[in-house]
């Protein structure tokens, strides 16, 4: 059995805190996970967000990933919705990034400007924590972990947007959308 990737952080990193355990994977995620699947649960974060982890296998190494992933430009090639993302500062491992999104929600298009810290534990993990922006709060890990013959890759997230709606359609929302921006992330990774 491969256990799932854990979200540990030094006391100045905060983790993400989903209150599950790192769990072995069944067969039937390790047989779906092979076969390309992402595997996302969800959960009410607050009473209006929401939070997600997802993971899948990229057939690839961490060292190769790594070096694409912490090219934070190259995030709008990641995932479609963002449509702006450039580092504003650096120093070592911790960099100031802003990025600029649209989505298209309850037949209303917004688009949503965020401030993050983004820590670095080299080829392991980036914590990317919430500044300032359109979101109450914003919190994500991606996690890599050696597993087969490449790298799986575990994104969790939790978010509240500013604007009221109640935290099942958020999940929901997470829920749908994300595999498919995970599929396109390894497309763009692995050519």
């Amino acid at each position: 059995m491969v256990s799932s990737a854990t979200f540990v952080a030094s006391s100045q990193r905060p983790s993400l805190l989903f209150g599950r355990q790192a769990r072995s994977q069944s067969g039937q995620e390790v047989a779906a996970l092979r076969r390309g699947r992402v595997l996302v649960e969800t959960t009410a974060h607050g009473m209006m967000g929401g939070a997600v982890n997802a993971k899948m296998y990229v057939q690839a190494s961490r060292s190769d990933l790594w070096a694409q992933l912490t090219q934070y430009s190259r995030w709008t090639e990641f995932f479609p919705n963002i449509s702006r993302s450039e580092v504003r500062a650096s120093h070592g491992d911790v960099h100031q990034l802003y990025q600029v999104g649209r989505k298209a929600f309850l037949a209303i298009a917004a688009e949503v400007e965020i401030y993050l810290k983004v820590y670095e534990d080299a080829y392991y993990s980036l914590q990317f924590r919430l500044e300032k922006g359109t979101f109450r709060d914003f919190a994500a890990d991606l996690t890599l972990q050696d597993w087969q013959n490449g790298t799986l890759l575990t994104y969790a997230v939790q978010a509240t947007p500013l604007i009221p709606v109640p935290s099942f359609l958020i999940e929901q929302g997470m829920r749908q959308d994300l595999p498919g921006n995970m599929e396109h992330m390894r497309k763009v990774l692995c050519r």
